[in-house]
């Protein structure tokens, strides 16, 4: 690697002094926000909402940062990358605690915190985790496809899936599939978003198991994804679809099975 020469590091230092001193309001807003949002106030939730985008904001800052370092400077900032991926981490966990984070659970079960948040709409819900989602597209293409975090991004994905899929109303999902309803466009979106989601997280669930780990709870984190599917398909009285992921539960589960008999066999076999 070539030495960085004192006009590369200066013009570096130059262009990124906006990004620094955005970062430096973006986290004393994280820290307002979550002081307020501490109060137990009727807004309170909808401040972890406010978090959320706001942790976006401060992951694309970060990743612009890496940006610059690799125009410039010719080398990526690895330290940039792994603020921002920290930041969609701060991001999914505050959106979690704000609409759950059940994967496989009757809407019954987090119906109250969606009550919380009602005045956040659905174009609104759906834009925000079409950003969420396009912030985790960018970090991962910044680290590329062989860095040490692939197996970890599975998780990021998931979590991303579940709490797409708890922002939506199922109350009122057919309502606003409506092409009579000022949400038709998002909510048909938001319902596609939720559906590739899922099966795309069940997919990665499994393959690391396969590929990495051989650990069953990834298996079985995969298996309920497909779970978290099936019971999309029956809101919508998509009958044919929860069919087939319903079969596609049952071959998956009858595998983890097996491979869990099999694991035992090979324990007692080495005891």
């Amino acid at each position: 690697m070539a030495k960085i020469t004192d006009t590369e590091r200066n013009a570096y230092h130059e262009k990124v002094s906006t990004y620094v001193s955005m970062t430096k309001a973006l986290l004393k807003t994280e820290k307002d926000l979550l002081l307020e949002s501490r109060h137990n106030t009727p807004d309170a939730p909808l401040k972890k909402i406010t978090l959320v985008d706001e942790m976006i904001n401060l992951a694309s800052n970060y990743m612009a940062v890496n940006g610059i370092s690799q125009a410039v400077l010719k080398v990526k900032n690895e330290a940039s990358l792994d603020d921002a991926r920290k930041s969609l981490y701060k991001a999914v966990m505050y959106l979690e605690e704000a609409v759950s984070n059940y994967i496989d659970a009757p809407f019954s079960d987090y119906e109250e915190k969606l009550t919380a948040i009602e005045s956040f709409d659905e174009n609104q819900r759906y834009q925000l985790v079409r950003k969420f989602g396009l912030a985790i597209d960018m970090i991962e293409h910044a680290y590329g496809d062989n860095s040490k975090w692939r197996w970890t991004f599975v998780e990021l994905e998931g979590r991303y899936a579940t709490v797409t899929k708890n922002l939506l109303d199922l109350r009122n999902v057919i309502v606003n599939s409506s092409p009579q309803s000022p949400y038709y466009d998002s909510t048909v979106y938001h319902l596609r978003l939720v559906k590739k989601l899922l099966t795309q997280a069940a997919d990665r669930y499994r393959e690391k198991y396969e590929l990495s780990t051989s650990q069953m709870q990834d298996f079985k984190i995969g298996i309920n994804f497909l779970g978290a599917l099936r019971r999309i398909h029956i809101v919508l009285a998509e009958s044919e679809d929860a069919e087939t992921i319903k079969k596609k539960y049952a071959i998956w589960k009858a595998k983890l099975e097996t491979d869990i008999k099999k694991q035992e066999e090979a324990k007692k076999r080495l005891g």
